[in-house]
């Protein structure tokens, strides 16, 4: 055998030795990097914002609309977090209601729309034009305040419950250059402040404090399940937006439920920094419409169509706890 070939034969074999050593180094890269980002998504702090709706002002017994209207603004102030308001128009009717929205315009906080007398879209006897006519009558009443935002909220997250109604405001509300607003953390906290309205009613020094630890427990174990959800149906972690209403239970519990919040490992966010979660953006294709966005995208997967409730959150599911606990 010639050198030359011996020689050929050689480098054959080291290079193939190197092959498969750059082959083994690159699988080994490949699953290094690979469990970094697993372990980066598993590492990843949930995110969660803060938005109210309805912007009514009403007394409670021992607490004016005005104070806990302060509380809850100072509450936001001092978490060093801005908002959002979805405002509803019969608020503004009065000049109480007024001065109200002014100061959540004033301390920074989104104005968004709620409609104005607070309409159910889903019911038959709502039509398009009637949601679009509550739609513009709103927007002429927000659209002066600084922080006016053109974001959307559908009350009772309801979207619509026929094609032509949900695709015809979907398409009203593209040409008005305004987006959904939407939730992704759903909850009752609204059912929890109607309690506690009736016990102070009944005793206006009563002993609250049962009423915080119920609504920081279901508030975030209402914001774990649909983490949970959003991981499952999307394969990452999202910017949550949790509905809350403006309303006392949120006036005296806001501050404790954002340290709760931050003590069990999540950041809380502004709002303006979640809507620009990609999330936002999608349109899911179901019927009725509406929801929670991350019950929509789950209901819309058809994985879980006989595992969400409907409607995915509600005075039903509550009131049974609440009652054994003398709340």
């Amino acid at each position: 055998m010639s050198y030359i070939l011996i020689t050929i034969i050689v480098l054959n074999l080291f290079r193939n030795y190197l092959k498969n050593c750059f082959g083994i180094i690159s699988v080994l890269l490949s699953l290094t990097l690979l469990t970094a980002s697993l372990a980066g998504v598993e590492n990843e702090k949930p995110r969660v914002s803060m938005s109210f709706d309805d912007g009514s002002i009403r007394d409670y017994p021992g607490y004016s609309g005005n104070y806990w209207n302060e509380l809850l603004l100072e509450n936001l102030k001092s978490n060093n977090l801005k908002a959002i308001l979805y405002v509803k128009g019969v608020a503004l009717d009065n000049n109480k209601g007024k001065q109200i929205i002014k100061s959540w315009d004033s301390a920074g906080h989104m104005i968004g729309n709620h409609t104005y007398s607070h309409a159910n879209f889903n019911n038959n006897d709502v039509s398009l034009e009637d949601y679009k006519r509550e739609f513009r009558i709103n927007d002429s009443l927000i659209n002066q305040y600084t922080n006016y935002a053109k974001l959307f909220r559908f009350p009772y997250l309801k979207e619509g419950n026929t094609i032509p109604k949900r695709d015809g405001f979907r398409l009203f509300l593209k040409e008005q250059a305004y987006s959904i607003g939407y939730v992704t953390i759903d909850a009752s906290d609204w059912y929890i402040d109607s309690r506690l309205a009736k016990r102070l009613s009944e005793d206006s020094i009563a002993d609250i404090s049962g009423f915080r630890d119920f609504y920081i427990e279901h508030l975030f174990d209402r914001a774990q399940y649909y983490d949970s959800l959003a991981q499952v149906v999307l394969g990452r972690k999202i910017s949550h937006n949790l509905l809350l209403h403006h309303n006392l239970a949120s006036a005296l519990f806001l501050d404790d439920l954002i340290q709760y919040f931050r003590d069990n490992g999540w950041d809380v966010i502004d709002a303006s920094e979640a809507y620009k979660d990609d999330v936002y953006k999608e349109l899911p294709d179901i019927l009725p419409a509406g929801e929670s966005l991350i019950w929509a995208l789950a209901k819309l997967s058809g994985r879980y169509s006989d595992a969400l409730r409907y409607p995915a959150e509600d005075s039903r599911y509550e009131k049974a706890k609440m009652d054994s606990l003398g709340l």
